[in-house]
């Protein structure tokens, strides 16, 4: 490999090129690189199949996919931060449109203009629907927004302490600790019935509902936090908001969510978009881009990013993020769904949320073996704790082609967190019903 001639239209490096890299970095060949993976796992040690035809590819690929247990064939009622809601069908191709499809950064507003007001108007709905006064062009997702929010809380108030209610969504927790370490912050949990912080912490950071299901004391929180010294950091499902307060009602200081609920497919995980919203005084330790609106020398609207406090530009080691993307095709695919949905559309999905998933919980509390060990008010997901471990029941449900919830045994004996959206109907709901009470059988 090392030594062999080689050209490729893709990869213009000559063999003279190479043995100049090698030499620079002390290698004798390319394969000396690969020294630290171990044998068994390099190439041709991974037993990788002889290359086939394409059609021959293609219908081994369709093999492999008709194995998957997925929400296209199955009931499902499995949330716990991914949740399979209804989106029209033509968000999709105005969304795939070549000129969103491809475009990257709009680093050049003279011919940026679609993407600038693409953004623009999900900076302007999700602020509208969070109820607070500034949000971004959008983040990663709803971890990654939430870990920054706790970022910015830190270089807000100058301390290095963050507060988490143990109801957060531990992902999300697992994240922010990650994104915590090497800032030297403090990230500790701390009991929503009886919160308690430390002193110099920086924010007291909730989940809205929480990652069980249930509404908390939110005014609670952001009184102590703000009665502390601290901001009021709360991570929010965006469909929930169109039913219950925003997080700017509560005067949260920084209010994060995850647009996936907002007509994204769950697409294996990805990719999402994270929403970030905060208060009018905190803007300048937001982390990503702002897109504005203004008006030329001659009075035409036009667009530009007029918030760029990234690493690569003039912030640099200032920068409030090394987040280098927008996620701006996602955030548009949010943007057009609200459009289409409209309040009213997306109030009435939230409303059948609410009424399919306490249908399911109260028709589920009342079969043998089974209750509901939480108490309160809860939006479209809830813990059933089981007569068995939930991991039998999910493997029942499965027998019986539904996809089950997320096993909580963790935190609540035999816990399983179901989940039920507007696109489960009533029938997918009884058949649920009945097959949880044949596997207690």
């Amino acid at each position: 490999m090392s030594g062999a001639p080689f050209t490729s239209p893709f990869i213009p490096n000559t063999g003279d090129d190479r043995a100049a890299m090698l030499a620079a970095v002390g290698a004798a060949s390319v394969e000396d690189l690969f020294a630290d993976i171990p044998e068994a796992f390099r190439h041709p040690g991974l037993g990788l199949p002889a290359p086939t035809p394409e059609m021959g590819l293609r219908a081994e690929m369709e093999a492999l996919a008709q194995r998957n247990f997925h929400a296209g064939e199955h009931p499902i009622f499995l949330g716990a931060g991914v949740y399979r809601h209804f989106c029209p069908a033509v968000v999709a191709p105005l969304v795939t449109r070549g000129e969103f499809l491809t475009s990257y950064t709009p680093y050049q507003p003279e011919v940026s203009q679609g993407t600038l007001q693409g953004t623009f108007e999900f900076q302007t709905l999700t602020a509208q629907l969070f109820g607070m006064e500034v949000s971004n062009a959008g983040m990663y997702d709803g971890a990654t927004s939430l870990a920054e929010a706790v970022l910015m809380a830190c270089r807000v108030t100058k301390r290095a302490r963050a507060a988490v209610l143990d109801t957060v969504n531990p992902n999300y927790l697992a994240v922010i600790r990650a994104y915590a370490q090497p800032h030297g912050i403090e990230v500790y949990e701390t009991d929503p019935a009886a919160p308690q912080l430390l002193p110099e912490t920086a924010c007291l950071v909730s989940q809205y509902p929480n990652f069980f299901g249930c509404f908390e004391d939110s005014q609670a929180f952001a009184d102590l936090a703000h009665e502390q010294g601290a901001l009021c950091v709360m991570s929010c499902d965006p469909t929930a908001l169109a039913l219950f307060r925003p997080p700017g009602d509560f005067g949260a200081d920084i209010a994060t969510g995850e647009g996936q609920a907002l007509g994204v497919p769950p697409s294996f995980g990805g990719p999402y978009v994270g929403i970030f919203t905060c208060r009018q005084e905190h803007v300048r330790q937001l982390p990503g881009r702002i897109a504005g609106r203004t008006v030329d020398a001659e009075g035409r609207v036009g667009y530009v990013l007029t918030l760029q406090p990234r690493e690569q530009h003039i912030r640099r080691e200032r920068a409030t993020s090394n987040i280098c993307t927008s996620t701006a095709l996602v955030a548009l695919w949010a943007a057009v769904y609200l459009a289409l949905m409209g309040k009213h559309g997306l109030r009435r999905v939230a409303e059948l949320c609410w009424q399919k998933s306490h249908y399911a919980a109260s028709r589920i509390a009342d079969l043998p073996g089974y209750s509901l060990p939480l108490t309160g008010t809860f939006f479209q997901e809830f813990v059933v704790s089981c007569p068995a471990p939930p991991s039998e029941i999910g493997a029942a449900l499965e027998r019986a082609g539904i996809i089950g919830g997320l096993d909580v045994s963790d935190r609540f004996p035999n816990g399983m967190l179901l989940c039920v959206t507007e696109t489960n109907t009533r029938a997918e709901i009884d058949r649920l019903v009945d097959a949880l009470a044949e596997a207690a059988r």
